[in-house]
């Protein structure tokens, strides 16, 4: 082939986790999973970092933050801890089966924080008020992806508590259809444009749903004080599940409280913030308690969904959450993993992502190119992901085509190295080494065993480095991580 050229920008890169055992090259280096508590504690975080307490608002299960448990150690009683989610926070700690805390900063995924979304089984964002960051989308995808539970509260259109010009419906949405990880429906639902000033709405009759009949009871109705519905769209996502209906709506429309699962993780919806108010906290705030609404059971389907998200029920359908406890559901982690939707996902180098004519992709269009210039070149492609630590198995697969300029037969002048990285960037082993002197005609796929990294969150990067003369091309498609 022809040497290349092409303007450059290099940009950071994150990739996904595998601990891999190439062909020739043996790993160098394991680290062993840690574990922020033990297998049998389920690590719950509420989000109090999008002006979850604007106007009335008193989403949070306590004033002591990120732990409650500051404002005291054993609560017996929801005005015990103060906000207007105490109930849901001390029925949960009650248990002594939940560590909880409270998020207060922009969400990560991967990093160091001691809220940093890899030290935690579920996610509830209880009505956000203030759009969510791109990383942050990322973020909260990746980890729902890879494991996560992620419970979504929503409230009526028009409920945009600190003026800024969101509200819930419109927050919510926009998370869902507008991330770097997948903007096509990831959940199978659409949150509905509606102020639905009041009802009561009914569960469907499923005698094994472990939502609707869990460990903290049977789920019949829940309330609706002025909040909206989802439609379902189960073409996009086949396990998408209606459980709770406004009066006169069944299927896919009218649907007040839903489940579904994206990648690993489960995820849950409900359409209102009054059935999760217990009625108590900040002083000036006017609340409403739904939690005990004697009409309703919304306790129940709070702490039953809580309990599903956080892979606690032992049912099937994901769960597990970043990396920590929970079950194993057999899924594909790679996203884009085919590169056919272009430079999302993935971080690469400028123009390694690509549809040129000059290479050729294994399947549809678009493959990743790493260098091929003819110049001294460092190209690089990454990836960041959960292996849940259920899991047993872990399989990385990629299609790689190398062709070279390079006459020499003994001499590797152009590499491409596979690598796993920690959150901080750190090497933690080199997987496998190509060069030059791996050219041949057509794809080779190589695959690796990845299990000894269940538990964590790695980034797995391609760095393809080229001399100063003859070009080298590291040519990758159809990567893959099956896990199961």
């Amino acid at each position: 082939m022809l040497t290349r050229s092409r303007s450059r920008h290099r940009l950071t890169t994150a990739l996904a986790a595998l601990g891999l055992l190439a062909t020739g090259a043996a790993l160098q280096t394991t680290v062993g999973a840690t574990h922020a508590h033990a297998a049998t504690t389920h690590r719950i975080l509420f989000d109090d970092g999008h002006a979850e307490e604007a106007g009335n608002a008193d989403w949070i299960i306590s004033t002591s933050k990120p732990d409650p448990l500051a404002q005291d150690s054993s609560p017996s009683a929801e005005t015990d801890w103060t906000g207007a989610l105490s109930s849901w926070g001390v029925a949960l700690q009650k248990t002594g089966n939940y560590s909880l805390k409270t998020a207060t900063s922009a969400l990560t995924y991967g990093g160091s924080s001691t809220t940093d979304l890899s030290n935690f089984d579920t996610l509830v964002l209880p009505e956000p008020n203030t759009l969510f960051t791109t990383a942050e989308k990322t973020a909260i995808m990746n980890f729902v992806k890879n494991g996560g539970g992620l419970f979504m509260i929503s409230d009526h259109t028009g409920a945009d508590r600190n003026n800024d010009g969101e509200d819930a419906v419109e927050i919510l949405n926009d998370l869902m259809t507008n991330n770097s990880v997948d903007s096509t429906d990831p959940f199978g639902f659409s949150i509905d444009s509606l102020d639905i000033s009041s009802g009561y709405p009914a569960a469907i009759s499923d005698s094994t749903d472990p939502v609707l009949h869990g460990s903290f009871g049977t789920v019949t109705k829940s309330l609706i004080a002025d909040g909206t519905t989802a439609t379902l769209k189960p073409a996009d996502n086949s396990a998408v599940k209606g459980l709770v209906y406004r009066s006169g709506y069944s299927g896919n429309t009218g649907a007040f409280f839903l489940t579904s699962t994206f990648g690993s993780g489960r995820v849950a919806f409900w359409g209102d913030s009054s059935p999760i108010d217990d009625g108590t906290g900040q002083s000036g705030n006017t609340l409403y308690d739904g939690w005990n609404d004697t009409g309703a059971t919304n306790a129940a389907l709070a702490l039953n969904a809580t309990e599903w998200l956080s892979g606690a029920s032992g049912s099937s359908g994901g769960g597990g959450g970043g990396g920590g406890t929970g079950t194993c559901t057999a899924a594909q982690l790679l996203g884009n993993n085919g590169f056919e939707s272009g430079n999302t996902t993935w971080s690469a180098s400028s123009g390694v992502i690509t549809n040129s004519s000059s290479e050729s992709a294994r399947t549809g269009s678009y493959y990743a190119w790493l260098d091929g210039y003819g110049s001294a070149t460092t190209d690089t492609l990454s990836q960041s992901v959960t292996i849940p630590s259920a899991c047993t198995t872990a399989a990385l697969s990629f299609y790689l085509h190398v062709d070279t300029a390079e006459t020499s037969t003994s001499t590797a002048y152009d590499t491409l190295k596979v690598q796993v990285l920690n959150s901080s960037g750190t090497v933690l082993g080199t997987l496998a080494t190509y060069s030059n002197l791996n050219a041949a005609s057509g794809y080779t796929q190589r695959s690796f065993s990845l299990a000894s990294y269940a538990g964590q969150t790695v980034t797995l990067k391609f760095t393809g480095t080229e001399g100063s003369t003859l070009q080298t091309s590291f040519v990758i498609d159809d990567t893959a991580l099956n896990v199961s």
